[in-house]
Order: C-alpha cells, then sequence, then structure tokens
C-alpha cells in the first residue's frame, strides 16, 4: 500500500512487484482527499484516474515512461472513448504509447465513467 495513496474500493495492494514488473491496481477517479467523490466528465476523471496512477507510480520510484500495458474499462464506450483517448495520450511522449487494451463494462466501482490498470517495467540496472 502506498501511504497517502487513493483509497482503496477494495480488498487490494496499490501495487505488487515481481522480477521487475510492477501490476497496479485498476485506478478509480476520486482523491485521497475526496473518496468517492468523482467529477463529471469523461476527460476529468481520466486526469483523476491517471494522477492515481501517478500518485501511486512517484511513490515507487517510477513514471508514466515506465508503463508497458495498460487496461482502460469505460462504462459508456461510444460515448466517451474518443474524449477519453484524447486526455490519455497527453500523459506520454510522442512515438511512446504503452500497449492497451479498452472495453467497455456494464458498472465501475462509485458508478464512476472509467477505471484504469497498467503494467510497468522497472529499468534494470544498467539501462
Amino acid at each position: 500500500m502506498i501511504e497517502g495513496g487513493p483509497t482503496p474500493v477494495a480488498p487490494f495492494s496499490h501495487a505488487v512487484e515481481t522480477d521487475g514488473f510492477v501490476f497496479v491496481t485498476g485506478q478509480m477517479p476520486d482523491t485521497p482527499a475526496a473518496p468517492g467523490q468523482l467529477p463529471d466528465t469523461i476527460e476529468e476523471q481520466t486526469r483523476a484516474v491517471m494522477a492515481n496512477l501517478g500518485l501511486v507510480l512517484a511513490a515507487l520510484g517510477l513514471g508514466y515512461e515506465h508503463i508497458v500495458m495498460t487496461r482502460i474499462y469505460l462504462t459508456r464506450f461510444k460515448q466517451d472513448y474518443a474524449a477519453m483517448n484524447e486526455t490519455y495520450r497527453s500523459y506520454f511522449a510522442e512515438g511512446r504509447l504503452p500497449a492497451r487494451t479498452c472495453v467497455g463494462v456494464t458498472g465501475l466501482a462509485y458508478d464512476a465513467l472509467i477505471e484504469i490498470d497498467l503494467v510497468c517495467r522497472r529499468p534494470l540496472p544498467d539501462e
């Protein structure tokens, strides 16, 4: 668990590391200061999720550049897909996007519009 990190909505760790890979639990679009309170739009919720992921990554000494795979869950896939993509893309360097899966789901905790989990790779000492 990450001290000061997002409030878990279920029994899980913020992240688990094994053999240089870091698996980060899906994050919700609330904030550690206001658990369960969500922004209104998909753009705002995407930024909030990415901020929560950033908190977890920073506590582990990692950043967005270490992400190798993301999974994105959207409750309003057709309505929110394009706007989410535009916001999501802004977190990554040009030409350096992680592998990704994006799926439509029937519901998420807190009735959120989006949840994102990810896999990172910690750089090897000689990298």
